[in-house]
Order: structure tokens, then sequence, then C-alpha cells
């Protein structure tokens, strides 16, 4: 790039002597797009996971096949904080928190949600 291009574009975007200066909206009008951007790229979706989960988590019964901290086991039984979990012989006590998933709802369930 030509630096006497680049100056005369710097040279442009300050006001002249004896010019007034842009009104203060146009100078926060990037600063709110880059806000709007964010909260729809970014805070929106996340805020919406979050929704999805804890919804999952208070779904949570006995039975259902889950996914918790790269464990695949079967749901034992729910408390208030943590849910336990079978897997083969052995059994872990997890938190919620750790579920990421559920493979497979318990039919007793299924039975239910169709009465």
């Amino acid at each position: 790039m030509n630096i006497s291009l680049l100056a005369s574009i710097l040279a442009m975007s300050q006001p002249q002597p004896g010019q007034p200066a842009p009104p203060i909206w146009i100078q926060l009008a990037p600063m709110v797009l880059i806000f709007v951007v964010f909260y729809f790229l970014l805070i929106r979706p996340q805020q919406k996971k979050a929704k999805e989960h804890d919804a999952l988590l208070k779904t949570l019964k006995a039975g259902d096949k889950v996914l918790a901290a790269g464990i695949l086991g079967t749901v034992t039984s729910v408390r208030e904080k943590s849910v336990v979990i079978r897997s083969e012989e052995t059994k872990f006590e997890v938190l919620k928190s750790a579920v990421t998933e559920v493979i497979e709802r318990s039919e007793s369930g299924e039975k239910s949600e169709k009465s």
C-alpha cells in the first residue's frame, strides 16, 4: 500500500479545524453494532444451550442411558445434585452437571409421556 494513500485516508478520518465533530451517536454506532453481533453469535446460542442442558437434567430418571464425563452407563438413581450410574459391573456417583447427553430414554418414561 502506498504511504501517501494511507496518509490521505488517515487525514480524511479526522475532522479538519473549523469543522464540527460528528454527532456522538455516529461515534457509538460501531460499538453498538459489535455488541449486537456478539450477542447473536456468542451470548444467545450459549444461553439457549444452557437452558436445554438444564431441561435435560430435570428430566433424568432411573433407567435412562446417559453419557456422563466420558462414561456410558444407565442411571440407577437420581439425587438432588448427583446421579448414580451403573456401567457394566461398576457404580459411579457423578454430579448432574457432568451428564452431557441422554442416549436412550427408559421405556417407563415413554409410556407416561404417551398417556
